[in-house]
């Protein structure tokens, strides 16, 4: 297959109408590439990390706690507390006699000093090496406390992000079953929205359009969310489910316990965006609600599609590359590149599943390439070969895009405009003109400015 770099990665990679429509996916990374997977610790990290009040201590070297959401999107309309990033920086005397008297230290300083509701401790590879109990600690601080203070399990060496994510909602689950009895009964009409972190304010934009039409959110897991807020977690009608890959396991965990359904939606994308609304109020089955919606549909998308219209007609004919984290988002930048007469010929993520490689394959065009957790050779050779004209992805694939003269959109935690909802479409649409049509790419493959 031309782009594939190493031959033991042929069945993570396919082209449509060129040979299976399968691949397989969430598989331990090959001997000799550069995996563009995060670890099991960034996995757990960037779910917990948007609740505000807590403390995140990461106990382990000094270097995986600078792996923080301090330089990234997600914002807070309280508490800040959440912008520190703590760590029991093991060292190499620690790693031979343990770190246990380090660790419980280090959580009597920050309860100390900050008085935090909660605190989540995060395991990291080498603490998985030296067998540090951080269930036994986490215990007898929270005893001495009074407070709650959670074990992430977050080793290294027990998967990938996937299991990060896992771990993160085995947390949440810890700290919402720790509940009064009895359990408050159940809200009408009011949603938890989960796997959404208010990357750029995006959890306060669907906020709106849920209280523009009668639906109270409840609590976000996990942007913008407080301790107080995830304990009400169980009251809520439906939990609406926006990054599958990071919390469909809490959901499923969710609806076992306290009878909550849920939906898988999608606020990326004018398409995505109606249907999912759409698919809310049908769930809710309230008839105002219904009517309430279709109206805020309306509105909006009079104020949307001349937009998008706009900039459709000067990027008709273009291509894209897409390549980021879950199955869910490379569905919907699909469909949003659609509307904007954008071509997807390339398309990967680091945890699709099955299911969404199948979608994915059913959205695009013959010819497209589609790929599990690719390595930079292998995705600077697709980006070639296709003659894409945009590459959509996180900040790792920055460097190679614009090394090819290639542009460049951020997709991940880093950015700090909106991609969500009508605000969001339009907002997406104006950025990938103004990089796409830049004169700096002519300029950079003809080797200088040309008047």
């Amino acid at each position: 297959m031309q782009g594939l770099a190493i031959q033991e990665r042929k069945e993570s990679i396919f082209t449509k109408g060129e040979q299976r429509n399968t691949l397989t996916c969430d598989t331990d990374s090959i001997s000799g590439s550069v995996s563009q997977r995060a670890c099991v610790y960034c996995g757990a990290r960037v779910v917990l990390n948007p609740i505000t009040d807590a403390i995140h201590l990461v106990h382990g070297p000094i270097g995986c706690a600078s792996y923080t959401w301090d330089i990234r999107g997600s914002l807070s309309s309280g508490e800040e507390l959440y912008r520190n990033s703590f760590s029991t920086d093991l060292r190499e005397q620690d790693i031979i006699f343990g770190g246990e008297k380090k660790l419980t230290q280090a959580i009597d300083d920050l309860v100390t000093k900050y008085h935090p509701p909660l605190v989540f401790v995060y395991s990291t590879c080498i603490v998985g090496v030296i067998g540090d109990d951080l269930e036994a600690i986490c215990k007898a601080a929270s005893l001495k406390h009074q407070i709650e203070i959670i074990p992430i399990e977050s080793s290294g060496f027990i998967g990938n992000k996937s299991a990060g994510y896992r771990a993160a909602c085995e947390g949440l689950l810890r700290l919402i079953k720790n509940q009064p009895n009895p359990i408050p009964p159940k809200e009408k009409n009011t949603l938890n929205l989960l796997g959404d972190f208010n990357l750029a304010a995006e959890t306060w934009i669907i906020k709106s359009y849920l209280e523009r039409v009668g639906i109270k959110l409840n609590v976000t897991l996990t942007g913008d969310s407080s301790y107080e807020q995830i304990k009400k977690t169980p009251i809520a009608s439906l939990n609406i489910v926006q990054c599958a890959g990071s919390m469909i396991y809490l959901a499923e965990k969710l609806k076992e316990e306290y009878d909550i359904p849920y939906l898988r939606i999608s606020f990326i994308g004018i398409e995505d965006t109606i249907a999912s609304l759409r698919k809310i109020a049908a769930a809710l089955g309230d008839e105002q609600i219904i009517k309430n919606i279709e109206k805020l549909i309306r509105k909006e998308q009079e104020k949307t599609w001349p937009v998008i219209d706009y900039y459709k007609h000067k990027l008709q004919g273009k291509k894209a590359a897409v390549y980021v984290g879950g199955g869910f988002k490379a569905i919907s930048l699909i469909k949003q590149f659609r509307e904007l007469g954008i071509e997807v010929v390339i398309v990967g993520t680091q945890t699709g599943s099955q299911a969404e490689y199948q979608t994915i394959g059913d959205l695009v065009q013959q010819g497209t390439v589609i790929f599990d957790d690719t390595n930079p050779a292998e995705l600077e050779n697709f980006i070639i070969d296709k003659g894409a004209d945009l590459l959509v992805g996180g900040v790792k694939d920055r460097p190679l895009a614009y090394k090819l003269g290639t542009a460049f959109i951020d997709h991940n935690h880093d950015r700090k405009h909106a991609l969500c909802g009508f605000v969001g479409a339009e907002n997406f649409a104006k950025e990938v003109y103004s990089t796409v049509c830049s004169p700096v790419w002519k300029a950079i493959r003809t080797g200088g400015m040309t008047e």
